[in-house]
């Protein structure tokens, strides 16, 4: 099972389930804003990908954060504590599937994982 977790109107969302419409691949969507990410399923993506990946640290959540909070972001449990209370600071979208993890859009890498699979 292929889960798509983000925010419906966020642009890059868009452009990954556009890609992943386009080709057939079958996934569930789960909306941050309606559905926040668990301290553990964030607590997973910061230990397989790195808190930086897994921060956004250039969109308006992050500069609407305050200082001291942000640098909570200096180790891993406190990103996650962040990014556990502000889920519009992951970057989007996080995708679960069978043999990996992926974040944010990129074709080649889409390529690579999901053109075999359409479940």
């Amino acid at each position: 099972m292929i889960r798509v977790f983000g925010i419906p109107n966020c642009d890059t969302v868009k452009k990954a389930r556009a890609w992943l419409d386009g080709r057939g691949v079958t996934y569930e969507f789960i909306d941050f804003k309606k559905q926040p990410p668990t301290r553990e399923l964030v607590s997973r993506w910061v230990g397989s990908l790195g808190r930086e990946r897994v921060l956004n640290r250039k969109g308006t959540t992050w500069r609407n954060i305050d200082p001291d909070m942000q640098s909570q972001a200096d180790t891993d449990a406190g990103a996650v504590k962040l990014l556990t209370a502000n889920p519009s600071a992951i970057k989007r979208p996080v995708i679960e599937f069978a043999d990996g993890l992926l974040i944010g859009f990129d074709p080649m890498q889409y390529e690579q994982s999901f053109s075999a699979t359409k479940s």
